[in-house]
């Protein structure tokens, strides 16, 4: 198939952006494209208007203020894997980014749009959960930042209204005492994960002051498991506390049953995945 007919429009900043979308309510913006591209194809999505994005400056850097690193919503994931202040000050980042898909899409796909997707099946909308980042959204009468806490609201469904477009992720800088650990379980490489999690937890010597444990593929968005969480901390991280957060996984996750996989076959699998990776940690 291919797609319908629409009109283009280039702007040259989020202001005139906005005001396009604003002139034109049945529009969608596009940048890396990596996942509107394939709906207009199969005509899921028929906005009349596209509105590219991709050349407005302001919405690529990535730089540090105030404790904060902050992601322009155009960075790719192919400089996810390569910007040192990422690898620097948000590893768990580093840590998933080549587990997106393949090169050809991480060459072009964005930060931006997979967060702004918000498919509960992609490594970063998760890692947003993982890394306690907050999202800054543009409108017309300005800028604000929501928690990725509240930021997933359903499948496919995020905070962000109609018209409103995400310019940056703000990741709180790690500190000396975290530790972090990211995997996921594929058919192949490359896939959609049949389960991933990524872990951000801070240390006291061997005490766990804090932890942010976030799931992929578990459900209609990604999950943080916050019931392992509060297992784990104020405790050193042993075998003995490991197996306790896996059983904690039961009041976390409640995957549905699909046509891949019963729901029993993915959480056993979401155990097993906690245990390696808090095992690397605790290594």
């Amino acid at each position: 198939m291919k797609a319908r007919a629409f009109d283009y429009a280039r702007p040259g900043s989020v202001t005139e952006a906005l005001a396009a979308f604003a002139a034109n309510p049945e529009a969608s913006y596009i940048a890396g494209g990596q996942s509107l591209v394939p709906a207009l194809a199969l005509r899921l999505q028929a906005p009349s208007l596209l509105i590219d994005i991709a050349h407005i400056a302001t919405l690529r850097g990535v730089d540090v203020a105030a404790g904060w690193l902050r992601i322009g919503a155009l960075t790719t994931h192919a400089e996810m894997l390569t910007n040192p202040l990422i690898a620097l000050h948000a590893p768990l980042l580093r840590e998933a980014a080549p587990h997106v898909a393949h090169p050809a899409i991480r060459n072009k796909g964005t930060i931006g749009g997979s967060v702004a997707l918000a498919d509960p099946a992609s490594e970063f909308p998760a890692m947003m959960l993982a890394t306690g980042a907050e999202i800054e959204i543009a409108n017309a009468r300005g800028t604000r930042r929501v928690p990725a806490d509240a930021f997933f609201l359903g499948l496919y469904q995020t905070a962000m209204a109609l018209g409103e477009l995400l310019v940056a992720v703000h990741i709180p800088i790690v500190r000396a005492g975290h530790r972090c650990a990211f995997d996921e379980l594929t058919r192949r490489r490359g896939d959609y994960p049949i389960v991933g999690a990524g872990i951000l937890a801070e240390f006291d010597n061997d005490v766990v002051i804090d932890a942010r444990i976030a799931f992929l593929s578990v459900g209609a968005t990604p999950v943080r498991a916050k019931q392992a969480e509060a297992v784990l901390v104020g405790g050193k991280l042993d075998n003995a506390a490991i197996a306790q957060a896996q059983t904690a996984l039961d009041d976390d996750l409640d995957p549905a049953d699909d046509e891949q996989l019963p729901a029993a076959v993915r959480l056993h699998l979401a155990r097993v995945l906690l245990g390696r990776l808090l095992g690397r940690i605790m290594a």
